[in-house]
């Protein structure tokens, strides 16, 4: 009982401000990978090479360990969407080397490891895949619904470049997406084509006529979620960056259309960056 109620305040915690002051007991166990962080600072506190190694062992691959970790010259790295992705392609070279049966074993551990970066490995893996479009959406689908936002925040990070490359067809197979009940998945048809995006290249073509994404964007415009409601407002904000008056004409149609307080929030978030004389109506 004392343990269940141990772990319970573990799981339930806020989560320290700072990395210094995250207590010792709580980083060793997300360091194992026994734990999920709880927030931003946790999540970039995560040396993902100590954590790879006591996955390896846990999966029992521990003649692998050296190998896998030959393939990370990340020492002193601490830009995650630099390690992730390099720690993401390690595990794949392994796995293509590893018999079928056993890849698939270990990939599916991986995509359901209770620790929220390990199952950030797995969603990159995927972008790094040689896969259809429509395949890797339908295998990234899980992890833009995982209960972590961090796992979401990969998920989209994953799949952005192939998307960006077929983006007429991507914008085609996401329209379904933002019909889905899952928030998170509405969130991601949008997020993962971003004209800007965080921590990811910008995509020319939507920079220069954001109008292409229309079709996403419309379905989204009161939606209930404030997760969803940012999202869309962070992607008018960006296209508001080099195509002001598309976005404001936009927010205007929008608002006599739909008079709702979920369109009224998205229209001022979007129109936040500009400046007062072009937002003013």
């Amino acid at each position: 009982m004392e343990q269940q109620l141990e772990a319970a305040s573990l799981t339930n915690r806020k989560g320290a401000r700072k990395v210094n002051d995250i207590p010792a007991e709580v980083m060793k166990l997300l360091q194992s990978g026994e734990l999920e962080t709880v927030n931003l600072t946790e999540w970039l506190a995560i040396d993902h090479r100590l954590l790879l190694e006591h996955v390896a062992c846990e999966l029992e691959l521990d003649p692998y360990i050296e190998e896998l970790l030959a393939e990370l010259p990340i020492s002193g790295e601490k830009k995650i969407m630099t390690v992730i992705p390099k720690i993401a392609q390690a595990w794949l070279i392994l796995l293509d080397r590893l018999p079928d049966e056993r890849g698939r074993a270990i990939f599916g551990k991986l995509s359901s490891h209770r620790s929220d970066s390990v199952r950030c490995w797995a969603a990159y893996i995927i972008g790094l895949q040689q896969h259809s479009l429509e395949r890797r959406l339908a295998l990234i689908r899980p992890f833009a619904a995982d209960r972590h936002f961090g796992v979401r925040e990969l998920a989209w990070m994953a799949v952005r470049e192939s998307a960006a490359r077929e983006l007429d067809k991507a914008i085609l197979l996401l329209q379904q997406w933002t019909q889905d009940e899952d928030a998170n998945l509405r969130r991601f048809s949008v997020e993962v084509i971003r004209p800007r995006g965080v921590w990811a290249k910008h995509i020319p073509e939507l920079k220069n006529d954001p109008s292409l994404a229309l079709p996403l964007l419309e379905p989204l415009k009161s939606d209930p979620s404030k997760y969803v409601q940012d999202s869309v407002a962070n992607w008018l904000n960006d296209a508001g960056k080099t195509q002001p008056e598309w976005v404001v004409e936009l927010c205007r149609a929008w608002l006599a259309a739909s008079d709702t307080k979920m369109t009224k929030r998205i229209v001022t978030r979007a129109q936040r960056s500009m400046n007062s004389s072009t937002s003013s109506n």
